[in-house]
């Protein structure tokens, strides 16, 4: 199971950075947790509504590491913003049920984004 919710993962972002929604939406369970140091969402809908107001700053997502244990895996990654933000260097823990993300959480730091 870990290499399955590992490979996941990895599609949920590759979807995100061809900002597709729909391929998104395809790897998170009805009752996903999304908690950023922004703001904490729950369900589907709150987090594809979220994603598609990110979907457009996206100019590329580099996943640099993956890892699984167990029930959850983790990515290291470059996400790349439009200046002045620029190259926002993140990782993301993910939870799976039913080989489902449940929750994913994400830390990056937020203070270029505070200063929008």
């Amino acid at each position: 199971m870990t290499e399955k919710n590992v490979a996941s993962a990895v599609a949920y972002y590759k979807a995100m950075a061809d900002k597709d929604l729909t391929g998104m939406a395809r790897h998170l369970h009805p009752d996903v947790r999304l908690v950023t140091p922004m703001e904490e969402l729950t369900g589907k809908e709150a987090v594809l509504e979220a994603a598609k107001r990110l979907l457009p700053l996206i100019n590329s997502i580099k996943v640099h590491a993956k890892f699984g244990s167990e029930d959850q895996a983790m990515l290291t990654y470059d996400m790349d913003f439009p200046a002045p933000i620029g190259v926002c260097r993140a990782a993301a823990l993910m939870t799976f049920k039913d080989g489902l993300i449940m929750r994913n959480e994400i830390f990056f730091d937020a203070r270029p984004f505070n200063k929008q």
